[in-house]
């Protein structure tokens, strides 16, 4: 069974820091790209930032780039989103997906599994 849980949410104010957790299971991990992607109240879901296990390749939105960090602990099965300089605009449920692939990471629209998502409240 595949499972995708994310942690690591919270409240914190802005020009704050908060790293999020991805921890996946019931796939080969090494063959997946991860995605990390946010959806705020009233809009549409974005990608955020994702990394392919297997080539090790990342790639950032424009909104988030130069303060998000994305990372893979492929031995814990486990992606991370350091995430700096947090602004209000950055409030939103943050999602972890997964889909097979090497390349293309940064194609949002066809990741397969999800997870439940984690909320990240930036106040101002």
């Amino acid at each position: 069974e595949v499972r995708i849980v994310e942690s690591g949410g919270g409240l914190v104010q802005a020009g704050g820091s908060l790293r999020l957790s991805c921890v996946a299971s019931g796939f080969s991990f090494d063959d997946y790209a991860i995605g990390w992607f946010r959806q705020a109240p009233g809009k549409e879901r974005e990608g955020v930032s994702c990394i392919s296990n297997s080539i090790g390749s990342t790639h950032y939105a424009d909104s988030v780039k130069g303060r998000f960090t994305v990372s893979s602990d492929n031995a814990k099965n486990t992606v991370y989103l350091q995430m700096n300089s947090l602004q209000p605009e950055d409030t939103a449920v943050y999602y972890c997906a997964a889909d097979r692939r090497t390349f293309y990471c940064e194609h949002f629209d066809y990741y397969e599994y999800w997870g439940q998502g984690t909320q990240v409240t930036v106040s101002s």
